[in-house]
């Protein structure tokens, strides 16, 4: 099936892999070497003439194993090209999703059918056929009617309709309960109709099946999904393409094997994954031991015989159910419409915004809806729509939560510049939505920092609102401090966007950052900085708010404003701020906050990236940082339309060149490729002139060493430039609890804070319910059970107490002191600033101050109880 021209390059390929340095696994995997090679070829001269299950079958690999041996054979920068890499992203994305959709589906069948039916059912009906006919129709349905194939909400929810379809059609024989009482319920209250073999089954058109939606109920009820929503996707999207596929036969049913051939055609034109082959546990679409997709688990008990809570099962689909039912129930109380309170503040201004607020959001109300059914598929709009209602809730929420903050602070009423302000209003409705879709976006891989973005990621919001990415990224802080009930997912997601602006969204030319250092620098005649070095090793106060970066990139150098600062903004019938012409313009708050957050994060990757490298060489990182913080803040031009991490990598060659340290570009991207958030392409495809890309050893030879050769040959000098100060590291301003903490002293003990404040009775899941299942588990105020438990704690810690005092009377040195726990407050042992013995670990401390709170409440319901049978008694 390969063409000869393919073949040829190919063979070039397969021939510099053997002899490159890391051709000791290529020459005992030749047959894969060989695969890869056509693989690779093949897309890149756009000559694919097989399928990729086709390739996997005659390599005898699996999916997993094959992108891992992609990622092992791509030694030098330019073996895997980045139209390669986007590929096999897409590949593995829809993998990714398939794989998690047919594990729940083939649960779903087994809590729905019966294994064996009563012998009247047909042989015809067998569980077996009906997994294909199931199976088959959902992948059809989902290849015709969706654009975005790895959104894993949108199809789990259109597999749904498939199901609640075929399950209407089922005879009621088959069924477990309580689908049989809805399907025969449906029967005698629909037309008649019997499962008998022979007896012909009633006509029943599409839309006669969808009177009735007691099914479509128990299945969002069973998996947390939001029904308005599936009968959304079964109305509009579903239907349709029963109506047009041509699949049905009188009786209802889909015909075997037109879907076979439908589908088959689907497959060959897509020339990707055979999802079929599912439903015969086919070793090829098997997840290798060290899968490529670490899909979560359900977590197994460690003894049967414990007493433990019944935890759902945290795979994909029901991990992205349950983040999205926990955004619509804080939603629920939220209005699509100004609240009164918001009102209020509308009314205070000098200009009510009011009008132009809700002109706005119904301006983009049909933008979204658009750009959604674009991206999505046609039939998707009224699902878009539902999307953006939810973020317009969230938005005017926020906005009322960030006006009350702004009150407690300035002490003023009148946010008229603010609220009449157009980036901001925009800024935070984008987020808003953000939120939402990230939050139904979840892909099926989410610790794979490759795999986790899909067509509607960000910044795909971006465009939708025709935002700078820098304009979107100052209401990013004050968004998350305004609203408290953001999960821990929704914040780091948030976070990661911040990064990603900062990396290189708010570095793209068009962008208003370069304006504002541009200003910056015309202060006092290029002897400005957008942010001193002095002020680096200083602690990064996060106490501005969105008022503060959105009114004015200026703030007043000489007093605190009493009200929100002045400006110039974007509003015509706002007065500009008069600056004199003797007085220099004040300093951009916004540049100087970005500029310290910058500089935070540069340092955090080049730490990271530092220590995998040259921990040996402690010396050389001050001075990689000193030439990394003079290129960021000096040739900033350099990070037009480029990645912070280029520069990084770069700044990281130019001193171990200048410093005789062998330390090859291929050694640096290899580490580089192994850390959280990296894209090939930042290493593959970088800037060189205007519309010319190429690796990152072009750019470094033609670029960056030309402009910094003067400065770089400093560091060999005798006596070399002033090194910058390393940035100090704060805590994150985004306060969520942190991940459970193992206590030491080798017990299997951990200790996880309360993930949530809401009671099960409002719908969420209780803090017992949301801790990661463990032997034993302590949730102060909950019951605990029984005593034996405590015990069992007690003497996991007897026996821990006796290991420390035996390595301390036996060995010569005293034992390592234990790591400390990060509950108290920075700067303080405890939260009260109280001192404990040295001897004892913090995990003591703190199970003697569980304890003793235990204590006081069992006392408090003593002495609660005593009172009340007085009560009665009189």
């Amino acid at each position: 099936k390969v063409s000869e021209g393919v073949r040829e390059k190919a063979w070039k390929k397969y021939e510099s892999l053997s002899a490159a340095d890391g051709a000791l696994a290529c020459n005992k995997k030749k047959k894969e070497t060989w695969g890869v090679c056509i693989f690779i070829v093949a897309i890149d001269l756009d000559e694919v003439t097989f399928t990729f299950t086709e390739l996997l079958k005659s390599m005898n690999m699996s999916v997993c194993t094959f992108f891992q041996f992609l990622k092992e054979v791509d030694v030098n920068m330019d073996t895997v090209s980045t139209k390669v890499d986007s590929t096999v992203s897409r590949l593995k994305k829809k993998y990714d999703v398939l794989f998690a959709l047919y594990h729940k589906f083939e649960r779903t069948c087994g809590f729905i059918y019966l294994e064996q039916p009563s012998s009247e059912i047909s042989a015809e009906l067998s569980s077996v056929l009906v997994l294909k006919n199931y199976w088959i129709t959902f992948l059809l349905a989902k290849g015709k009617v969706l654009q975005v194939e790895d959104d894993l909400v949108i199809s789990f929810q259109l597999l749904l309709c498939v199901l609640d379809y075929f399950i209407k059609l089922s005879p009621p024989a088959m069924l477990k309960e309580p689908y049989k009482s809805s399907v025969s319920a449906v029967t005698v209250n629909g037309s008649a109709r019997t499962p008998r073999r022979g007896q012909s089954r009633s006509s029943r058109t599409a839309k006669q099946l969808d009177t009735d939606t007691r099914i479509i109920e128990i299945l969002c009820k069973e998996h947390d999904c939001n029904l308005d929503e599936v009968k959304n996707v079964y109305f509009t999207s579903f239907i349709p393409f029963l109506n047009s596929a041509g699949i049905i036969t009188s009786n209802g049913l889909p015909e075997v094997e037109v879907i076979l051939k439908q589908y088959d055609e689907l497959y060959l034109k897509n020339k990707d994954i055979d999802a079929r082959l599912f439903l015969n546990h086919d070793e090829t679409l098997q997840p290798a031991v060290a899968a490529c997709s670490q899909l979560e688990r359900t977590p197994l008990k460690n003894n049967p015989d414990e007493e433990i809570n019944i935890m759902l099962p945290q795979t994909p689909v029901r991990a992205a159910m349950n983040n999205i039912q926990q955004l619509i129930m804080i939603l629920n109380s939220a209005t699509d419409k100004p609240s009164d309170t918001l009102i209020m503040y509308f009314n205070n201004c000098t200009v009510n915004p009011k009008d132009s607020i809700l002109k706005r959001v119904e301006s983009f109300d049909h933008i979204f809806q658009k750009k959604f059914a674009e991206a999505v598929g046609q039939g998707w709009a009224e699902i878009g729509s539902q999307r953006y209602k939810l973020g317009v809730r969230l938005y005017y929420r926020v906005m009322e939560s960030m006006l009350k903050s702004e009150e407690e602070r300035l002490s003023v009423q009148n946010f008229s510049k603010l609220l009449n302000d157009n980036t901001f209003h925009t800024s935070l409705l984008a987020c808003a939505v953000e939120v939402v879709m990230a939050t139904y976006g979840r892909n099926a891989s989410q610790s794979d920092s490759t795999s986790t973005e899909t067509d509607l990621a960000f910044p795909w919001i971006l465009n939708v609102f025709d935002l700078k990415a820098f304009d979107f990224y100052k209401v990013i802080e004050s968004f998350i401090k305004a609203e408290p009930s953001l999960t821990r997912e929704m914040i780091k997601h948030l976070e990661r966007c911040e990064h990603r602006i900062m990396e290189s969204l708010a570095w793209q030319s068009g962008s208003p950052l370069f304006d504002l250092i541009k200003q910056s620098k015309e202060r006092e005649g290029q002897t400005d900085q957008p942010e001193p070095t002095s002020s680096l090793n200083t602690p990064l106060q996060h106490n501005h708010t969105a008022a503060d970066l959105y009114l004015s990139p200026v703030k007043s150098p000489k007093k605190k404003a009493s009200g929100p600062p002045p400006s110039a903004p974007s509003t015509p019938d706002a007065q500009p701020a008069v600056i004199p012409q003797t007085q220099k313009p004040p300093k951009s708050t916004s540049l100087s906050l970005f500029y310290k957050k910058v500089y935070l994060l540069a340092y955090r990757r080049l730490h990271t990236l530092f220590l995998h490298l040259l921990s040996e060489h402690p010396d050389l990182e001050p001075l990689i940082w000193t030439l990394f913080q003079h290129t960021l803040q000096n040739e900033y031009e350099l990070m037009r339309d480029r990645h912070l991490d280029q520069i990084m990598m770069c700044s990281m060659y130019g001193i171990c060149k200048v410093k005789n340290v062998d330390l090859r570009f291929k050694i640096i991207v290899s580490a580089y490729k192994e850390l959280c958030n990296t894209n090939q392409e930042t290493f593959k495809r970088v800037l060189i002139r205007e519309e010319q890309y190429d690796s990152i050893i072009v750019f470094y030879n033609l670029v960056f060493m030309q402009k910094l050769k003067t400065n770089i040959l400093q560091y060999a000098s005798s006596r070399p430039p002033t090194l910058s100060p390393i940035p100090h590291i704060p805590r994150s301003p985004y306060q969520f609890s942190n991940s459970p903490r193992r206590v030491p002293a080798g017990n299997n003990i951990y200790i996880s804070p309360l993930k949530s404040p809401y009671k099960f009775s409002d719908g969420f899941q209780s803090p017992t319910k949301m801790t990661p299942r463990s032997r034993f588990l302590v949730s102060i105020g909950e019951s605990f059970g029984t005593s034996e438990k405590f015990q069992k704690i007690n003497q996991m810690l007897c026996n821990s107490e006796s290991q420390l005092k035996r390595s301390a009377e036996v060995g010569a040195a005293a034992p390592k002191p234990l790591k400390r726990l990060r509950f108290d407050i920075e700067g303080q042992d405890e939260a009260d600033g109280s001192k404990h013995l040295p001897q004892e670990s913090k995990f003591q401390q703190k199970l003697a101050e569980m304890t003793s709170t235990r204590t006081r409440m069992q006392k408090q319901k003593l002495n609660d109880g005593n009172d009340t049978s007085a009560s009665e008694e009189k």
